[in-house]
């Protein structure tokens, strides 16, 4: 424990589990290949997943989706939401055990579980176990935290973060993974708490201006893949991916401390 919040990690929630595959489709004897054909034939196979329905040991919650690469050495990305690591795998399996997995090959995939920071309230509780003498992590930090991070959980915006829905009238989808810096002198995981909570504030509010034009998951990766988060946008019109991007890039918090990954862009393929 430390009585100093600095270099302290923030509390977060998690939520499904998410796999992201990219793939790159084999030409078909006539020529091109068909990917909205291979898509519909690729959710055919996970349909038990998909709908919920336990089949043996198949998924009861969570979904998956499709979308057809636009501007992309590949050609097709799916994403999966479910709630363990274990269902992943099922969805996994079936997909590879299915007749479309011949046509496909896997360019590259991400896994991460959806996440809500709550950089605000580990921040706060965190000044005030200094003011009272105590200790981060203490038996009366540990409490309040337990007990904010549950009524966090209730939440309705928290729930739509950690258990998201397949937006209906969002038809365009945009995925990066991204990680923090920790070059000397420009090292994320060093400030103090205090400010890593300022900083996400900020970010947030641009955010939120993209409100009912673009819908956000962020997904956590650290332990689990090489880059630290994996941002998924869902929007009406790609333009808006653009100009979110292009704001939050001026923020302070990703001018001086973000990495990005490859952009993958595409429109969902409806069933």
């Amino acid at each position: 424990m430390t009585n100093s919040p600095v270099a302290h990690p923030p509390e977060t929630l998690e939520g499904w589990y998410v796999l992201h595959q990219v793939f790159r489709a084999s030409a078909a004897k006539s020529g091109a290949p068909n990917i909205s054909g291979l898509a519909r034939r690729a959710r055919a196979s996970l349909a038990p997943a998909r709908t919920g329905t336990r089949k043996k040991s198949g998924p009861t919650s969570g979904w998956s989706c499709f979308a057809r690469l636009i501007g992309s050495a590949s050609d097709l990305m799916a994403i999966h939401f479910r709630e363990s690591l274990d269902e992943l795998t099922l969805v996994q399996d079936a997909f590879a055990a299915s007749a479309v997995a011949k046509q496909l090959s896997v360019t590259y995939s991400f896994l991460s579980v959806t996440e809500a920071g709550l950089y605000h309230i580990t921040a706060e509780l965190a000044r005030d176990a200094i003011a009272r003498g105590g200790a981060v992590g203490d038996a009366e930090y540990t409490k309040a935290l337990t007990d904010r991070a549950a009524a966090e959980r209730q939440s309705a915006h928290i729930r739509r973060r950690l258990y998201p829905e397949l937006p209906g009238s969002m038809p365009y989808v945009c995925f990066y993974p991204m990680s923090k810096r920790r070059d000397d002198g420009q090292n994320w995981y060093t400030l103090s708490l205090d400010e890593r909570s300022r900083l996400m504030y900020a970010h947030g509010l641009t955010g939120r201006r993209y409100a009912g034009k673009v819908q956000q998951v962020i997904s956590g990766a650290i332990g689990l893949d090489a880059w630290e988060w994996g941002v998924t946008l869902f929007g009406r019109d790609p333009l808006d991916f653009k100009k979110l991007v292009t704001d939050m890039r001026f923020d302070e918090v990703s001018a001086k401390y973000a990495l990005f990954g490859d952009f993958y862009v595409g429109r969902l393929i409806e069933p």
